[in-house]
């Protein structure tokens, strides 16, 4: 590797080979060992060399599935599927990544998902994998996966960054975050779904690679009347400010720089925040949606319409 920093996070896979496997249960040391040997040079021209030891268990994942569940980490796993799958499209020709995912998904929750057979109505999952459906879902539509639109550098830088980045910038990556500002609540996160939109909110949306600052219609008109410019509407004013200052901070304390996107309700910059959102309103079902709200006009999946097949498949298996 060329460099590490304090925020580097690797992820490194290990094959344990069938003789392994079978020794596990009656292993006389139920601990296992890895160590990182990591030889360096510090900046102040010192050749280093750190040692870094972690002691794991060996758990028989056929029978102790309750310690499994408990270690599980959903944020991780997803970054870890998003790396793995990453290096597969790279070095795969015919690597279908969006068929392997959903293969996976489907194995964990039959096998750690609570149901009866046949049943998806009663299909359930513990709280430590509760998130990890919508992680896959929204790996599955990222740029890491649907590469169609972007050239194969953009490709490739974004895949370095996601195979260096810390688990809370990768999360970010696969599913970003979506604050609202509106003079009816303080600042607070809402779901990535084209429903958290309103012609009275503004929406700012964290993916990491952009920031979008996205103004409802009715924002936008009074933002275009001056309004803020007004002694009486400071309220507006600061409401207007406020997801600046936020969007500020983020780009401050990132590199490389996200790029800033700031657009309404409407507008052609507005593909930028609609390309991340659920499409649980599309031009299918434009007469559900509620006035102010917004369409999507995508045929791909909604994550409820995923959520329900995936369900059905988990209690066939």
């Amino acid at each position: 590797m060329c460099g590490l920093d304090r925020n580097t996070s690797l992820t490194v896979f290990f094959d344990v080979s069938p003789s392994e496997r079978s020794g596990q249960p009656g292993h006389q040391n139920p601990d296992l060992y890895i160590q990182f040997v990591t030889s360096y040079q510090h900046p102040e021209g010192q050749m280093r060399i750190r040692a870094t030891t972690v002691s794991r268990k060996w758990v028989d994942g056929s029978t102790n599935t309750e310690e499994l569940v408990e270690g599980f980490d959903q944020e991780t796993a997803a970054v870890v599927l998003a790396r793995y799958i990453s290096l597969k499209m790279e070095i795969e020709e015919e690597f279908d990544a969006t068929r392997w995912l959903d293969r996976s998904l489907i194995r964990l929750c039959s096998r750690f998902g609570d149901y009866r057979k046949d049943d998806p109505s009663s299909f359930s999952l513990h709280s430590n994998f509760s998130l990890f459906p919508q992680f896959m879902f929204n790996l599955r539509r990222s740029q890491f996966v649907q590469v169609f639109n972007n050239s194969p550098d953009e490709t490739a830088y974004f895949r370095m960054l996601l195979n260096r980045e810390s688990i809370t910038n990768s999360v970010a990556m696969i599913q970003p975050s979506l604050i609202s500002f509106s003079f009816d609540s303080p600042p607070s996160p809402v779901f990535l779904d084209v429903a958290s939109i309103a012609v009275d909110r503004i929406l700012l949306l964290d993916a990491y690679f952009s920031v979008v600052i996205f103004h409802g219609m009715t924002i936008a008109q009074w933002r275009n009347m001056c309004y803020q410019n007004q002694p009486e509407h400071q309220q507006f004013a600061q409401l207007l400010q406020a997801p600046q200052e936020e969007a500020q901070v983020i780009i401050n304390g990132r590199f490389p720089v996200p790029r800033l996107v700031v657009c309404d309700q409407h507008g052609s910059q507005a593909r930028f925040l609609l390309a991340k959102l659920n499409p649980s309103a599309t031009y299918n079902s434009a007469h559900d949606v509620p006035p102010g709200s917004d369409i999507i006009f995508t045929d791909d999946v909604s994550f409820q319409v995923f959520c329900e097949h995936l369900q059905r498949l988990a209690v066939q298996s």
